[in-house]
């Protein structure tokens, strides 16, 4: 899927002036020029990339099985003369079946001595072999380009250092953490959504920094829906979240109780923004996903819309599939995500991006969509779609990709995996096969990996999540 509004059109020029005037008032540019130096200029893309999946800046990811393995999912964006480093080793066959199965070239892998938590891997590239490696490698290059799963400051620190040690230019290929972190931060992109679209554009949302205040929010939100939530502004993945039906929490008394045992239950910093939202009744949970090029280099693009598969009553995201909904919806997520990307492209974004959005009402009809967050770096639903994107020729077929947890194979070895699927195992030398596996690392603590189906139809490729699969595997 392709859409790009006429870049000289007034709403795109008004989405524009937009992201410049909050760019002003925020005084964004006196804290993001220290980053000049190490910024991705075009034309870098000659030298080798490090591929660096950090998700340590992520609160309460620690909590998700086997999030330490998710590092190897930089894996997945690396080709030849690339490199990736992780903290925790690959599991036995996992390179063979990148290289033989899926024809994703041969990058070098380092696996780094742990500096702090293992999901750390960007503070692991700065002492001991790993770095002296690095170091090497953007000398003999002249330079290097770290592409991080998300912008954070141990990211651009890295880079810096690995420029003054290889007198290479190391540039990074994602915005300078005050960027990074107006698109990871709930309340602040909030803020530019209203600036670009309006205050009707955004889930409805009141924010406050002290108790007394969350508390009259959740009351007065609660009295004007059937159920309302507690969002804290920098968490994903719903591990932040706190949802409560409305008749639950209207009184003073039980209002408290639900805070405080909000605030103490995600470690709430006294004086930090929470959020509290209407949450709304629908199913229709689509996310825009875009590539952001900096400012002067090209358009924002929507390379994708997608169906979130979310689970619970908190709505936790475990897969996505191509967008099914109407094509009037689509182009209107396609128009507001367009407009949002243009603003944050001004306020100095680069690279991959992706908007949460809720459809209401009848998305045959008479519907509205509104933004619930942005995703500032790579995540769930970019990973498989960029990698179908690597493996197929041509549009991406109907798939499906999710995590599956499946506890009867904990203990399992990859190759044993492979060997019960058989023929149904996709191989990018043919074209043909179903499954696709990735983020495997799991699999032999807890049983789970991810995996992309694809189909002749979407039914198919529901199918084959739901019911091949398991067979396959015994289950």
């Amino acid at each position: 899927m392709s859409f790009a509004p006429d870049p000289d059109t007034p709403d795109l020029e008004a989405a524009r002036l937009a992201g410049r005037t909050f760019a002003v008032d925020l005084d964004l540019r006196s804290k993001t020029e220290a980053y000049d130096p190490v910024a991705w200029r075009s034309g870098d893309s000659t030298h080798p990339t490090l591929q660096l999946d950090d998700v340590s800046a992520i609160p309460f990811l620690i909590d998700i099985a086997g999030v330490e393995e998710y590092q190897h999912r930089g894996r997945l964006r690396a080709g030849d003369h690339d490199v990736y480093v992780t903290v925790t080793p690959e599991m036995t066959g996992y390179e063979t079946y990148c290289r033989e199965t899926l024809r994703l070239g041969a990058p070098e892998h380092l696996v780094a001595d742990p500096v702090g938590p293992p999901i750390a891997v960007a503070k692991a590239c700065t002492s001991g072999r790993t770095h002296e490696r690095l170091v090497e490698i953007a000398r003999a290059a002249g330079g290097m380009t770290i592409h991080p799963y998300m912008g954070i400051e141990d990211v651009w620190e890295l880079a810096t250092m690995l420029g003054v040690d290889s007198q290479g230019e190391v540039r990074v290929l994602s915005p300078p953490p005050p960027v990074t972190w107006i698109a990871n931060d709930k309340a602040m992109f909030g803020e530019l959504v209203t600036r670009v679209l309006g205050r009707d554009a955004l889930v409805e949302t009141r924010i406050s920094r002290d108790t007394a205040n969350i508390q009259a929010d959740l009351r007065a939100t609660a009295a004007r829906h059937d159920r309302v939530g507690l969002k804290r502004t920098r968490c994903a993945s719903a591990m932040g979240n706190a949802v409560f039906v409305s008749r639950d929490v209207q009184t003073q008394e039980s209002a408290a109780q639900a805070v405080d045992e909000f605030l103490e239950r995600t470690d709430w910093p006294k004086g930090e923004d929470v959020l509290t939202v209407a949450w709304l009744e629908t199913d229709l949970s689509p996310s825009t996903q875009l590539w952001i090029p900096p400012l002067g280099l090209g358009e924002p693009r929507l390379d994708g819309i997608y169906e979130q598969i979310l689970i619970g009553e908190e709505r936790v995201f475990v897969g996505s599939r191509p967008s099914s909904l109407p094509a009037a919806v689509n182009r209107a997520l396609a128009e507001d995500a367009i407009r949002v990307a243009a603003a944050l492209q001004e306020l100095g974004y680069v690279g991959r991006c992706s908007f949460d959005h809720l459809v209401t009402g009848d998305p045959t009809d008479d519907f509205a969509v509104v933004f619930t967050e942005c995703n500032g770096r790579w995540g769930g639903t970019s990973t498989p779609m960029s990698l179908l994107d690597r493996l197929l020729r041509g549009p991406r077929p109907p798939y499906r990709a999710q995590d599956v947890v499946f506890p009867k194979l904990i203990g399992a070895r990859l190759r044993d995996l492979l060997e019960l699927i058989g023929d149904e195992l996709f191989r990018t030398e043919t074209g043909r096969g179903r499954f696709i596996f990735y983020n495997l690392g799991p699999l032999d603590g807890h049983g789970k990996f991810d995996v992309i189906s694809i189909g002749s139809d979407q039914e198919d490729a529901e199918r084959g999540v739901v019911d091949i699969l398991p067979k396959l595997l015994g289950l």
